[in-house]
C-alpha cells in the first residue's frame, strides 16, 4: 500500500491535561521527582515517561517529534531550535576525525559553510559533487567516507536527488544517506526511498507562518538515542533545544501542511508554465523541461505536487533587484529570504542565501547573478498574481508587450 504521510499525521490523537483537543504545553525547564532513585534512573536513561530537564526532552518536544516521525515514516525524531541545529549534530555524530563526507554541490548556504569552513577544524573533509550523477558520486567514495549528504530538491538550483539510487550506493559501501527534505515535505518521503536520516528546517513549509525557527532529525530509535545521549550525544551536548512553546505552535501548524502544500504546488506550477511560455529561463521540477522531471514523478506522493519553489533568470543582478523591489511595491510578496510563508517570498540567492559559496563556485554550479528564487505563496487568485508580475516584467523590459522574453536575456 502506498505511504500516505498526511494520514499518518491525521491518525495521531493527543489530549491535553484537562481534556483539551491540543496537548498541554510543558512550560517548565526542570521537572520534579518524588524519589531520588527515580532521578538517578532518569539520568541513566532507565525511567520511561519521566522528564528531568528540558534540554534533554520535554513532553511538547516529544509530541512534535512523534508527529514528524509519523510524517516521514521513521521510528522516531528529535526536534531542535533551528534547521542548522538539526544538520550539524547529525554530521558530527556520524563522523570522527579523519572521516570524509560526500555532499551535493548545491545545498543551503549555511550547510555549505559548515562543511567547507567549520567541520575541517575537526579533520573531517567534504567532497562537493554533482549529486544527480550517480557515477560521479560513487567515484568520489574513499575508504574514509562515512556519509552521503543531499537535499531532495536542492537550494537554490532545484536539482533533484535520485534518493533510491543514492541509497543503493550508500548500502553497498556501508555509508549513511542523510537527506534534507525541507523543500519537499509530503511530496517526497526520503525514508521510504532508502534514506537513513531525514532532516527538515521546520522554519519553512512545515511551520508555514515565518514566526519561528526550528529543525528536526527523523531516523531510527537507535540513532536518535545516540544523538540524545547525555555523555556523547551531539544534539544533547551542543544544546540546540527547541522551546516547548514553539514546539506546540509548530505542531498546530503541521496539521494544515497537506492543504498548504497542495496550494503552494498548484500556484507554482501555474506560474512556472506561464513564465516558460513567456520565454523566461524557468526551473521547476513540475515542468517537463526540468532534467529530473520524470525522476521527481517516480518518487513523489502525487497528491502534493512538485512543491512551491521555482526560479527564473532575468539576466543580471541589477535587473533581478529591480524586479523584486517592484514586485514588493505591487504587493506581490516580500523581498526576503526563507520560504513556506503564505505570501510569496523572493530573493537573489547568489547574494543572499547562497552567499557563503564563493563566486567562482557559484558560476561552476550554474548559479547566475540574475537568478531569482521564488517561494510561491497561497494566493487564492494566482492568475491575477501572474498578470501583475508580467506587467512588472514588461515595465522593466524583461518581457516585451507580446509576452516574450527580451532577447538580450
Amino acid at each position: 500500500m502506498a505511504f500516505k504521510p498526511a494520514n499518518s499525521i491525521q491518525d495521531l490523537q493527543y489530549f491535553g491535561e484537562f481534556g483539551g483537543v491540543n496537548p498541554s504545553i510543558s512550560d517548565s525547564s526542570t521537572y520534579t521527582f518524588l524519589s531520588a532513585k527515580t532521578m538517578f534512573d532518569t539520568f541513566e536513561g532507565n525511567a520511561d515517561g519521566c522528564y528531568l530537564y528540558s534540554r534533554h526532552s520535554s513532553p511538547s518536544n516529544l509530541y512534535l517529534g512523534e508527529a514528524l516521525a509519523a510524517m516521514e515514516g521513521t521510528e522516531t525524531a528529535n526536534v531542535s531550535a533551528s534547521g542548522m541545529g538539526a544538520i550539524t549534530p547529525v554530521l558530527l555524530q556520524l563522523c570522527d576525525a579523519g572521516d570524509h563526507i560526500i555532499s551535493s554541490r548545491t545545498i543551503y548556504g549555511g550547510t555549505y559553510a559548515f562543511l567547507k569552513n567549520f567541520i575541517p577544524r575537526f579533520n573531517i573533509d567534504t567532497s562537493f559533487v554533482d549529486i544527480t550523477n550517480l557515477e560521479i558520486v560513487e567515484n568520489a567514495i574513499t575508504k574514509n567516507t562515512k556519509v552521503l549528504y543531499c537535499e531532495s530538491v536542492s537550494n537554490p538550483l532545484l536539482e533533484v536527488a535520485d534518493i533510491r539510487g543514492l541509497a543503493n550506493i550508500a548500502k553497498r559501501h556501508n555509508l549513511k544517506l542523510i537527506v534534507d527534505n525541507t523543500f519537499s515535505p509530503l511530496s517526497i518521503s526520503p525514508a521510504m526511498l532508502g534514506a537513513d536520516v531525514v532532516i527538515h528546517s521546520l522554519t519553512k513549509f512545515i511551520n508555514g507562518s515565518s514566526d519561528t525557527v526550528g529543525g528536526v532529525v527523523c531516523g531510527t530509535q537507535e540513532f536518535i538515542n545516540d544523538l540524545r545521549n547525555v555523555n556523547d550525544g551531539a544534539s544533547m551536548l551542543l544544546g540546540s533545544t527547541m522551546d516547548s512553546l514553539r514546539a506546540s505552535s509548530v505542531l498546530k501548524n503541521l496539521r494544515t501542511l497537506h492543504i498548504r502544500m497542495q496550494q503552494h504546488s498548484h500556484n507554482a506550477i501555474y506560474l512556472a508554465k506561464q513564465f516558460e511560455a513567456d520565454g523566461l529561463k524557468t526551473v521547476y521540477p513540475g515542468l517537463e523541461s526540468h532534467p529530473s522531471h520524470e525522476l521527481f514523478k517516480s518518487m513523489m506522493n502525487e497528491k502534493y505536487g512538485f512543491g512551491g519553489m521555482l526560479t527564473i533568470d532575468v539576466g543580471s543582478l541589477d535587473k533581478a533587484n529591480e524586479l523584486m523591489e517592484m514586485m514588493q511595491d505591487k504587493n506581490l510578496g516580500y523581498l526576503a529570504v526563507s520560504l513556506g510563508f503564505y505570501k510569496t517570498l523572493f530573493s537573489a540567492p547568489g547574494s543572499s542565501t547562497s552567499s557563503e559559496i564563493p563566486e567562482d563556485e557559484q558560476k561552476e554550479m550554474g548559479l547566475s547573478d540574475g537568478l531569482i528564487r521564488f517561494s510561491i505563496g497561497l494566493d487564492a487568485d494566482i492568475e491575477r498574481t501572474y498578470k501583475t508580475m508580467r506587467a512588472c516584467m514588461e515595465t522593466l523590459n524583461i518581457l516585451d508587450s507580446k509576452r516574450k522574453a527580451v532577447k538580450s536575456l
